[in-house]
């Protein structure tokens, strides 16, 4: 975590995060059949979680990817992406420092099985919103598959850019 600089450095890395979270969220992407798209910013949501923790990390997860949204016109979806991705990083972030407990070489462990369950609630949120507000019934079932998919790729991605921030002496 980048919990040892001070307040102007956690700023600073909340507001680059968020914009990686925009960008990796919004530039590439690939349209779902339900209206939504697949993209690879879950990765930078789960590092997010990892590296900034608490409020910084949930900011910068839940608003760079509700940025996206509003960025590539689904407006429509942004309440819910706020919601879900605050929440994923927010998850990703508790369970990495509780399953790591200060241990380096738990990192791996640790952050896999919180970007794990962090998909998990991705995927059950995305579900839930468009059965419930989106109003799209059994057909709310098609965006699991795809949801599942961009989980793998996220934590693929989120766990191989904590090991590289780790290797450069940015975060611990």
């Amino acid at each position: 975590m980048l919990e040892n600089k001070d307040k102007t450095q956690r700023m600073v890395f909340t507001a680059l995060f968020g914009a990686l979270s925009c960008v990796a969220t919004w530039v590439i992407r690939i349209p779902s059949p339900l209206g939504g798209y697949l993209n690879l910013g879950d990765g930078l949501v789960l590092l997010c979680g990892f590296c900034l923790g608490g409020w910084y990390g949930v900011s910068a997860a839940g608003i760079g990817s509700m940025m996206a949204d509003f960025f590539g016109g689904y407006l429509h979806y942004m309440p819910a992406t706020l919601l879900i991705k605050a929440f994923m990083a927010a998850t990703a972030g508790v369970l990495y420092q509780v399953i790591r407990k200060g241990q380096k070489s738990r990192t791996l462990l640790a952050a896999t099985v919180s970007g794990i369950v962090a998909e998990l609630f991705m995927i059950l949120g995305y579900y839930l919103f468009a059965l419930i507000f989106l109003r799209e019934g059994t057909a709310a079932a098609l965006t699991i598959p795809g949801n599942a998919i961009q989980g793998c790729a996220g934590i693929v991605l989120g766990v191989a850019l904590l090991k590289a921030l780790q290797k450069a002496g940015v975060a611990d």
